[in-house]
């Protein structure tokens, strides 16, 4: 098999016999993830170090084989620079932030994600998923080192659950034989196939897609740039009714062929029937090696509820979207980044646990817009009846000359962090006149500051951030202490511009995960313990 061929996968927690094993009674932990992928490792890094110990369980021992995911979002980017290991992603992803839409021979129009300036990271990098996991376990291994109570276990396949009111007991299976523990909060990230949402009779709600996609990874010297392509109808032999091409390190390309629903998978991904389309699309000039192959599907769904009292779910194990718009580790990584700061609260008695209804609420309410916006991707990208495919076609062809058709053009509209409009933990915007991208429920935009950059000073906590106003050097509510950062307005136009707009002045409450929770023109404590109690579920 052509996958077989593919030497990136690494060992990263091999087994090894645990103490609980060898234990009388079964141990007790405060959390338990299931899912050792990036989403797992992503929460017990966010857990640990806040200092809550954390227990993984895996069936494998690693990163698996095969690229998967490759886009990883300016989002991702700046929440993995909050967990410490942005610099090697950087080091080793192709940035890019152009994109390119072609309809047949022709180019109907480029685009740049990331036109302004003043941040940190780029749209986005391209990286095969096993370097992005080990990234992150090289994290892990450092914050086990500086004290973080994290604990993989490669092997550990659970095979059972027990969900009560107050615990979760566990199964689990080893190479050394069966235990068992228990814990106060189960989360499941364990993939799109999820073990543990079949073990609670669980399932999603959504739509797939009847048709196919093939994916090949090839390793090949070509003069193409580190940009986005995508073919609607390519005039290139054998290519299906879209194309997309991408860069990824190591000289390995993936592109992606749309080659329709009646298929049959086996002949399709013999070697012989993928060479003849990549040659048809690349020519006899270019030599490539063959890396990877898959065929996938489009899948729109989630499941009705992401939280089952003890249990809770995150990434794939709790919604699924299609590969266009690069949705699904990138949401995933949201995902952790709201439940983390809420479960370390509830886990320290800080909050009640109903702040947990919240994760549910907001990424529920993300997990719709990613099923939207992909819906929609999918719909333009495979044109249902001659009549959409006909208006499809118009749209392309004014998108070359007319700006206003360009906006109308989907060939998979790209993750950007979900803003949390209207939903419970908000307080009423009181800024006038200030800018919308900066309003209640937002994630918070970059900006230089000094020598760094201003998500430097935020996450982690409550932040207030003010602007061309005072506030005082710390404040503490209901045992909470705030971090306060007061910046001048004049140091960087775009701080200003993100942050102000046409207000004189700005006082933000910043959520622990870089959301903003509340915005004010002046410092108000009254109002301040008002918000803080809202964004920790406290309030009435």
């Amino acid at each position: 098999m052509l996958q077989d061929r593919y030497s990136l996968a690494f060992t990263l927690y091999p087994y090894q016999r645990s103490a609980d094993q060898d234990s009388a009674a079964p141990v007790h932990h405060p959390v338990v993830i299931m899912g050792g992928g990036p989403i797992g490792i992503a929460t017990a890094l966010d857990l640990g170090l806040q200092g809550i110990p954390v227990v993984v369980l895996d069936d494998h021992e690693g990163a698996g084989v095969g690229s998967r995911a490759i886009c990883f979002s300016k989002r991702t980017l700046e929440i993995a620079h909050r967990y410490g290991f942005s610099e090697p992603l950087l080091d080793k992803g192709v940035v890019w932030n152009l994109g390119k839409v072609f309809h047949r021979d022709s180019k109907v129009y480029e685009f740049n994600l990331l036109p302004e300036s003043g941040h940190r990271f780029p749209a986005f990098i391209n990286m095969q998923q096993p370097y992005f996991e080990k990234y992150q376990v090289d994290r892990v291994r450092q914050a086990q080192a500086e004290g973080a109570p994290i604990d993989l276990r490669g092997k550990n396949r659970v095979q059972s659950v027990e969900v009560h009111d107050d615990h979760v007991d566990l199964t689990i299976e080893t190479p050394e034989g069966p235990y068992q523990i228990s814990t106060d909060w189960l989360i499941g990230c364990d993939g799109a196939s999820s073990p543990l949402r079949k073990m609670l009779n669980l399932d999603f709600e959504g739509r797939v897609f009847q048709d196919s996609f093939l994916i090949a990874d090839i390793k090949m010297e070509a003069e193409f740039p580190t940009e986005r392509w995508f073919w609607f109808e390519p005039s290139f032999k054998n290519s299906g009714a879209s194309a997309l091409l991408h860069k990824q390190p190591d000289g390995v390309w993936r592109i992606d062929f749309q080659i329709g629903w009646n298929v049959d998978r086996q002949e399709e991904l013999k070697e012989e029937n993928v060479r003849r389309r990549l040659k048809a699309m690349l020519g006899d000039k270019i030599d490539f090696e063959l890396v990877w192959t898959s065929i996938y599907t489009f899948q729109c769904r989630r499941m009705k509820s992401f939280r089952h009292g003890r249990v809770l779910f995150a990434g794939d194990s709790a919604h699924q979207v299609s590969p266009f718009g690069a949705r699904g580790a990138n949401s995933g990584l949201q995902d952790v980044d709201n439940l983390g700061w809420k479960l370390g609260m509830v886990v320290r008695g800080t909050a009640p646990d109903r702040l947990l209804d919240s994760y549910n609420e907001e990424r529920v309410f993300a997990a719709d817009e990613n099923i939207l916006n992909s819906t929609r991707s999918t719909d333009f990208i495979t044109p249902k009846s001659k009549l959409s495919h006909l208006f499809r076609n118009a749209v392309l062809d004014l998108a070359a000359n007319h700006s206003f058709a360009r906006q109308m053009v989907n060939s998979g509209r790209l993750s950007a962090p979900c803003t949390y409009d209207g939903l419970s933990l908000n307080s009423p915007d009181k800024l006038p006149d200030a800018p919308a991208r900066t309003r209640p429920g937002a994630t918070c935009p970059d900006a230089p500051v000094g020598d760094g950059y201003l998500l430097d000073h935020l996450g982690g906590g409550f932040t207030l951030l003010a602007l061309g106003t005072e506030i005082p050097e710390s404040v503490t509510i209901d045992g909470i202490g705030l971090t306060c950062l007061s910046l001048p307005t004049d140091a960087d136009q775009s701080l200003a511009a993100r942050y102000l707009g046409a207000a004189p002045s700005a006082v933000y409450l910043i959520r622990p995960d870089q959301h903003v929770a509340a915005r004010w023109p002046t410092f108000d404590e009254t109002e301040i313990t008002a918000a803080l109690r809202k964004a920790c579920a406290k309030g009435n």
